[in-house]
């Protein structure tokens, strides 16, 4: 429940980027460029850094870690509110709410993946299910607290809200099962053993024997062609729908994209236990190639419906699937650390 609540805020406020976009656009009269960069900076901060914050929740565990990253995400949001000129809102949204950022997904899905081996699949497609109910949600919440009051006002309603929740979800997360004496998916320790760390309960890869392992670069191209342009649909999706005269309102296509990201959730995290994670993700990719297709030919509104659909599912089942793969080939005690490094990769 906490890494549930972690994810639907934090990305519930992400992704609704894309409305405010079109709010800051009309008031402040700045270029798209200028914006679009702060969210671009935003993005290789939490990337960078999510090295970082993976190796740290393998050292510390997850508590501090995610209460840290409130206090930057929930105060870079806060300080928004006060912005006049273009580099407030890049020191603001883009490095200080960027840092905070970077300790949501991977502590978040490192610590699930550290608590389930044989439900690894539906425990970590739960647990996504939060960012993609966020996603759906949030955009209109903030379009409608935009309309009635400001996105100035609505920044600040969500970086309290962000700062205060995290902070209390946090202590909701232990590292590990072995810290408090269980095995992996919730069992009893066997009172007749003795008490196994993780590294006693596993074979688990070090950075340095993984970056040795040509499957390691593989699954981190993946990782990189896939999902670098997954910001630029949520950015620039709502704004474009508006360029084209379609007649929706600006969170119409992200809650779309929201709703079948958690389809894509609860459908192939459960799926890849069965079928296995190699058959779940290639479907995965093929589902997402073909909606950024139809986002290049898409003139009508139709086909970006279906776009939008297609692009959700393919991005709600490959976060979700990612972390598990992690897991599965190197094992539990550095996934942070593997997770994080891969991220970081894709920047």
């Amino acid at each position: 429940s906490g890494a549930f609540t972690v994810m639907l805020l934090t990305y519930g406020a992400q992704y609704s980027f894309g409305v405010f976009f079109s709010a800051m656009l009309d008031e402040l009269g700045w270029s798209r460029t200028s914006l679009a960069g702060a969210f671009s900076l935003y993005s290789l901060i939490y990337v960078s850094l999510s090295y970082l914050s993976g190796r740290l929740t393998d050292r510390l565990g997850p508590r501090r870690v995610i209460a840290l990253g409130g206090w930057f995400l929930g105060g870079g949001m806060i300080l928004v509110n006060f912005i006049e000129s273009p580099w407030q809102f890049y020191l603001t949204y883009g490095l200080i709410a960027g840092i905070g950022m970077s300790a949501a997904y991977v502590p978040c899905n490192v610590t699930i993946v550290k608590w389930f081996h044989r439900r690894r699949g539906v425990a970590i497609g739960l647990t996504g299910s939060g960012a993609s109910l966020g996603i759906a949600g949030f955009p209109v919440l903030s379009e409608a607290l935009i309309m009635r009051y400001s996105w100035r006002l609505t920044y600040l309603i969500f970086g309290l809200m962000v700062l205060v929740v995290l902070n209390l979800a946090a202590w909701f997360l232990v590292r590990d099962p072995e810290t408090i004496g269980l095995e992996p998916d919730g069992r009893d320790r066997d009172v007749n053993q003795p008490p196994r760390t993780t590294s006693q309960a596993e074979k688990s890869w070090t950075l340095g024997e993984a970056v040795r392992n040509g499957r390691f670069w593989l699954l981190a191209s993946v990782m990189m062609l896939s999902i670098l342009t997954i910001p630029c649909a949520f950015v620039h999706l709502p704004q474009h729908a508006r360029d084209l005269q379609l007649g929706v309102s600006r969170a119409t296509f992200i809650t779309i994209i929201g709703l079948f990201a958690l389809l894509g959730n609860l459908v192939l995290g459960r799926l890849s236990d069965t079928i296995g994670r190699r058959g779940a993700m290639l479907g995965t990719l093929m589902v997402g190639t073909f909606a950024f297709g139809g986002f290049t030919v898409a003139e009508e509104i139709t086909v970006l419906y279906v776009a939008a659909a297609g692009f959700g599912f393919y991005y709600g089942t490959f976060a979700s699937l990612y972390p598990a793969v992690v897991g599965d080939y190197f094992g539990r005690l550095h996934a942070g650390t593997l997770t994080g490094f891969w991220v970081l990769s894709r920047g």
